[in-house]
């Protein structure tokens, strides 16, 4: 199946480019903005798999473009494409709803496969970064909230949620589990929408609060 994405960024190049680059290997390049609001305006429409966000676009944040992609496209996934590796800026654009962060400098090879693991669902990061995001939230979750009772998982659910938290990938996972990639697709996906979650980045947030990174007591 091919992945649909769309390219926003506010330099004509460099957002010409890319689209030119991920079209020549395969992609629909459905569309490319210059800007949030145009971004979200013809996402609506064209409803890509993938959208490549800059953070720093002309009028706007790209962070308020992927909160609101997100939140109105929940079958589009974001993944940012900025020049920026500050550790505040990932980390806004994870709290946002991105799906993975990558750096500007990373070559075509790492853009393709990074577009290709987002749409199937992975998060992907720019090397170093995963260990940001997870880390913040260890530290956010060494102050707990109150007690809320937590939806009902199944015991195979709580088995792949423990192996998100630890940053594997949907194939890793089914690797491990002897399951196929279908399958824990849907684990992970029945999962979201139990905890009324947007992404695995948010579902490796929700698994380190309540302690499922580490492994249960034999």
């Amino acid at each position: 199946m091919t992945v649909s994405v769309m390219v926003v960024d506010d330099h004509p190049m460099w957002r010409d480019g890319v689209a030119r680059d991920l079209g020549e290997r395969g992609f629909d390049v459905r569309a490319t903005a210059a800007d949030g609001p145009s971004a979200v305006r013809i996402a609506r429409t064209v409803q890509p798999d993938v959208v490549l966000m800059d953070l720093n676009l002309a009028g706007s944040s790209g962070v308020d473009a992927t909160r609101q992609l997100t939140g109105e496209l929940p079958g589009t996934r974001v993944l940012v494409l900025s020049a920026s590796g500050d550790h505040d800026d990932v980390l806004e654009a994870v709290k946002a709803g991105a799906s993975g962060y990558l750096v500007k400098s990373a070559s075509v090879e790492e853009l393709v496969d990074a577009v290709t693991r987002t749409a199937a669902g992975d998060t992907v990061f720019t090397a170093g970064l995963a260990g940001l995001v997870l880390g913040e939230y260890r530290r956010m979750a060494a102050a707990p909230e109150g007690d809320e009772q937590a939806p009902k998982l199944t015991d195979r659910e709580t088995e792949v949620l423990r192996l998100v938290a630890k940053g594997l990938t949907a194939r890793q996972i089914a690797d491990k589990l002897v399951l196929s990639h279908r399958t824990v697709e849907n684990h992970v996906q029945n999962t979201l929408r139990k905890l009324q979650l947007h992404n695995r980045v948010e579902l490796a947030r929700y698994a380190i609060e309540h302690g499922l990174d580490q492994e249960p007591d034999a």
